[in-house]
């Protein structure tokens, strides 16, 4: 069964739209753990809109399943990482403008420099992760890193506004994902994925883990965290390790 790492971010932007103390992404992620979740994954972005330095903080003390880390390719987000050893990061493209990460991360012409920003944390025993379109330059660029894993953008399928456009980014994913683990890439998912776009992948082999957020969120404000947690895990557990 695939792992299922749920992203507690928009919690946290509902936190800071009253700048008060909560909701509080801490409890949720205690809260999705006891779920079923195998993973939190947060983005301390450069204008800190919603996670802070203070969060990852306290769930690098409180999270047992795993901490997961995404964040720009900078100087600055790699001390904080180094510093707070999350067990897994994903190096992320920002946009300050942006509501929500709107595309991967263009790697042609940077393998070199992200290969020698990935060594570091390799060598402190930390996984490391690129979020790519699901292109075959981008792939092949991803394995020259050295990276251990891809977590492909699935956005582009999950905004599709018609079957046809949907099925052309089902299948772009399909090839991408084959072609990734071609390459020796261990292959994750995730954007955009919710409770009924997601058994699109229910016969898809090799996926090692989706992250959601925003769906699960969205639902737990009507049952809980735990429930919402738990109803995503009842769909991904019938689909192939």
């Amino acid at each position: 069964m695939p792992k299922l790492c749920v992203n507690v971010d928009h919690i946290a932007t509902l936190r800071q739209a009253r700048l008060a103390n909560e909701p509080d992404p801490v409890h949720a992620a205690f809260l999705a753990e006891l779920g079923g979740a195998s993973g939190i994954i947060v983005h301390l972005r450069e204008d800190r809109r919603h996670i802070t330095d203070r969060d990852v903080e306290i769930l690098r003390k409180t999270v047992t399943s795993g901490l997961h880390l995404e964040m720009a390719a900078t100087q600055v987000m790699r001390d904080i990482a180094l510093e707070a050893r999350p067990d897994m990061i994903c190096l992320v493209p920002e946009k300050r403008q942006e509501l929500t990460t709107e595309g991967g991360l263009d790697l042609l012409g940077r393998e070199r420099e992200l290969q020698d920003f990935l060594a570091d944390f390799s060598q402190e025993g930390i996984k490391t992760s690129l979020f790519i379109d699901p292109d075959p330059e981008q792939i092949r660029a991803a394995q020259e890193t050295g990276t251990e894993y891809v977590e492909l953008h699935t956005g582009a399928f999950a905004n599709a506004g018609d079957p046809d456009t949907s099925g052309q980014e089902l299948e772009r994913l399909q090839n991408g994902i084959q072609l990734g683990q071609e390459a020796g890439l261990r292959i994750n998912l995730g954007h955009g994925l919710g409770y009924n776009n997601i058994t699109a992948f229910a016969a898809t082999p090799g996926i090692r883990e989706y992250s959601i957020g925003h769906s699960i969120v969205a639902m737990a404000s009507f049952v809980g965290m735990e429930k919402a947690v738990r109803r995503m895990l009842e769909i991904i557990s019938r689909f192939p390790d």
